[in-house]
């Protein structure tokens, strides 16, 4: 079994944050392949379906943001899955919108959702990142308020894409292996990127 984590905050004035894609992605896998409504469990809403020959079960944490990892790791633990095959979707700032790319274990670089992950998961994860840029020219604000703002009426025009290209790294993933979804990622995704050290708190979420 895989288990796929969409990480986000709860709450309707969130629904729409460019920190939410990762909820965003994991609701559209569960429209697209027709499988049950998300129920509550583990501290967050799940739900579980098939992807080619392999059991996926697919995770909303509702802790907000900061604390995912108490909802990723008793799922995890439950569920039988070890760190090699939970999947964490998230939004990262040093990758240009549109951007998707596969990563396997690593650090957080500043998203506190995914340090959260690691901090009661350890490292050894799969995260989908999905490219939602640095600050536009213009905004007023830092990168956590970007970060927390809603996508833009052109971005929105573009999300579906988005998040089927994030559907598409997932089922890659799960269905052809990590090192053969990272070389089709990387194939697929030469866009420009946003540059700058780090991810300047990406991940701040709300406790």
């Amino acid at each position: 079994m895989f288990l796929v984590v969409g990480l986000g905050n709860p709450g309707r004035e969130y629904e729409g944050n460019r920190h939410n894609v990762g909820f965003m992605t994991v609701d559209a896998l569960q429209r697209s392949e027709g499988w049950p409504a998300f129920k509550p469990k583990f501290s967050g809403f799940w739900t579980k379906g098939e992807l080619g020959s392999h059991d996926v079960a697919v995770l909303k944490p509702q802790t907000y943001m900061n604390l995912s990892g108490e909802s990723v790791q008793p799922a995890a633990a439950f569920l039988k899955v070890p760190p090699a095959r939970v999947i964490v979707v998230h939004d990262e700032i040093d990758l240009a919108w549109r951007d998707v790319r596969i990563k396997s274990g690593g650090g957080h670089a500043g998203h506190n959702g995914v340090r959260s992950v690691i901090q009661h998961l350890g490292p050894d994860f799969v995260r989908v990142r999905i490219g939602v840029g640095r600050p536009a020219p213009g905004f007023s604000g830092d990168v956590a308020d970007w970060v927390l703002a809603n996508f833009a009426a052109e971005e929105r025009a573009e999300l579906p894409d988005v998040l089927d290209t994030a559907n598409a790294a997932v089922r890659a993933v799960v269905t052809d292996g990590i090192a053969a979804a990272m070389n089709r990622s990387k194939t697929k995704n030469r866009g420009p990127r946003n540059g700058g050290p780090g991810n300047g708190g990406a991940g701040a979420g709300c406790s």
